[in-house]
């Protein structure tokens, strides 16, 4: 089975762990891959690399100033993974009334049921 490029779309380039870490530092500020390099402790190529992926689905823009080329997210361009896990969401919220109930209980009658 051939294997799906992974810059067909948003959700398959944040498929890869690094790539999202990228977007969680670019969240924060826009960089250079100088400093990205300095944060995440990769090598240049591989921070390019994946700045290149993201890039091409949308995920982060690139601006040059003088010899530096600055990254940021686009996080308009995230809003399709926010609506499709929209869908879940009312699972989750269960979870945590059930969570939330809990551990009001241990804090009522104590964690071995005891008042």
């Amino acid at each position: 089975m051939p294997r799906l490029k992974t810059t067909h779309d948003v959700f398959s380039a944040i498929g890869e762990p690094k790539r999202r870490v990228l977007v969680e530092q670019l969240v924060l500020k826009e960089m250079t891959v100088n400093e990205l390099v300095d944060i995440v402790k990769w090598s240049q190529p591989t921070v390019s690399k994946h700045l290149s992926v993201l890039k091409k689905v949308k995920i982060v823009s690139e601006r040059k100033e003088g010899r530096f080329r600055y990254y940021r997210v686009q996080p308009e361009e995230l809003r399709p993974i926010q609506e499709w896990m929209h869908q879940f969401e009312k699972y989750w919220g269960g979870a945590m009334d059930q969570l939330d109930n809990y551990l009001n209980q241990i804090q009522v009658k104590g964690v071995d049921g005891e008042q």
